[in-house]
């Protein structure tokens, strides 16, 4: 890992106290929390957000996707009025355990020698090695992974529960059933918030499983019940814990220079002001980022869309 540090390192922040998870190890930089974004007046939003970004240089906005429409609103607005690129909103497609859980890997990051945009860049890179989930006392309300109609009747026979995988594929088993959620493929450790059902399939069956190295319990975030359509649930996430193995994944992904505003990213879309690389004709009929040398990462994925928001 690279000794050098930087001075004043890029800020992580969250959008509520319950998604700023404790330290993982002696270097987790605190998360910045932007609590109640929607509600408190706009002034004092510009003000905070304005503070951050004078204080650390950039900010990375970590938030669900289950977080109020009122929410993403106003960050946009406060994006947009304070006139910057140097705050990336990202919205990953995991579950909100998930989502705290990659917070903080940011955080460890942020304490290593990685500029702010590979940094954000790391967000998206690191979202592929997090395998989200839950165990459900019904899936009545599930939207996130597909249901088949036999679970939705299942759902409604007394005591049913479901074991459900969101992220990186979506799998759905009936607790007591032959069927198994398949894990990583890769050392993990296992973190489980209990909601209003009990853990022990979870700590007992699926840890056991999955193999997982590791269990720490947290605080169950309070988007979840209106992420996985019930408050009967227990939230779960196998995550790559080990600061030395985050740096040395991000590390070993090629960077270059984000054609539009110059930051240095991993992947092929700048986190800050949202450009994707140019793509030029190579002549077979596809596009390719010749002008950057850029080298992807299948991981990364493919997207070119320009979108106002970085998830």
């Amino acid at each position: 890992m690279g000794d050098g540090e930087p001075r004043v390192p890029t800020a992580i922040a969250v959008t509520s106290a319950d998604m700023a998870l404790p330290p993982q190890d002696e270097r987790t930089l605190p998360a910045a929390v932007l609590q109640d974004v929607d509600r408190r007046p706009l002034e004092q939003v510009l003000a905070e957000l304005q503070t951050l970004v004078d204080q650390h240089g950039h900010l990375i906005v970590v938030c669900s996707q289950a977080v109020p429409a009122s929410v993403e609103r106003r960050l946009h607005t406060v994006r947009a009025l304070l006139e910057t690129d140097r705050i990336a909103l990202f919205r990953p497609p995991l579950p909100p355990l998930g989502i705290a859980v990659l917070a903080r890997q940011l955080r460890q990051l942020a304490s290593c020698d990685l500029s702010p945009g590979v940094l954000a860049s790391a967000g998206r890179l690191l979202t592929h090695y997090i395998h989200a989930g839950a165990l459900l006392g019904s899936v009545a309300r599930l939207d996130h992974v597909p249901v088949s109609l036999k679970a939705h009747a299942r759902s409604w026979v007394p005591g049913s529960q479901f074991g459900v995988v969101a992220h990186p594929a979506p799998q759905l088993v009936k607790v007591g059933s032959e069927g198994a959620l398949h894990g990583p493929e890769f050392g993990t450790w296992l973190l489980v918030a209990k909601g209003q059902l009990p853990s022990d399939w979870v700590t007992g069956t699926l840890a056991p499983s999955w193999r997982v190295q590791g269990l720490r319990e947290a605080v169950l975030p309070a988007e979840s019940a209106r992420w996985w359509g019930t408050g009967r649930l227990t939230e779960f996430c196998a995550y790559l814990p080990d600061l030395s193995v985050l740096y040395q994944l991000v590390t070993s992904v090629r960077q270059s220079a984000c054609h539009w505003c110059g930051i240095d990213v991993i992947g092929d879309r700048c986190v800050f002001c949202s450009a994707s690389p140019p793509a030029y004709d190579d002549g077979s009929g596809g596009g390719r980022d010749r002008a950057l040398g850029h080298r992807r990462d299948p991981a990364l994925g493919r997207r070119r869309e320009r979108r106002a928001l970085t998830g």
